[in-house]
């Protein structure tokens, strides 16, 4: 098993280089693309719970959002985001880092080399 999992979308820059940086720091992980597999809302609920940031920092707030339209004031505990991430993965902020019982959205990207290196 992986000391780290990232959930990745390769079509976003910052997870491209959160990405890059795992591998330049030897880290055995598992990269999860999660638009081909998207999570089910247990763990969805899971990952939240380790989220360092709040849950509402997990729902990218872009075109598509405003296109739908919602509003981040209704997206705000772990059940409403993973509702909406279960309806709408390409909503979910990436890239993000798990390990053990921690996880971080890699925005900025200099935030994920400090969690690599356990700050």
């Amino acid at each position: 098993m992986a000391e780290l999992t990232v959930l990745h979308n390769p079509r976003c820059s910052t997870s491209r280089h959160a990405v890059d940086v795992v591998t330049e720091a030897g880290v055995d992980a598992e990269v999860v693309q999660y638009l081909r597999t998207p999570l089910e809302r247990t763990q969805l609920l899971d990952l939240i719970a380790k989220l360092e940031d709040p849950p509402a920092a997990l729902v990218r707030k872009d075109a598509f959002f405003t296109e739908q339209g919602l509003s981040a004031t209704d997206y705000t505990t772990p059940e409403q985001v993973a509702d909406l991430l279960v309806a709408h993965p390409r909503l979910m902020q990436r890239p993000v880092l798990v390990r053990g019982d921690r996880a971080i959205i890699g925005r900025p990207k200099d935030r994920v080399a400090a969690f690599l290196a356990g700050h």
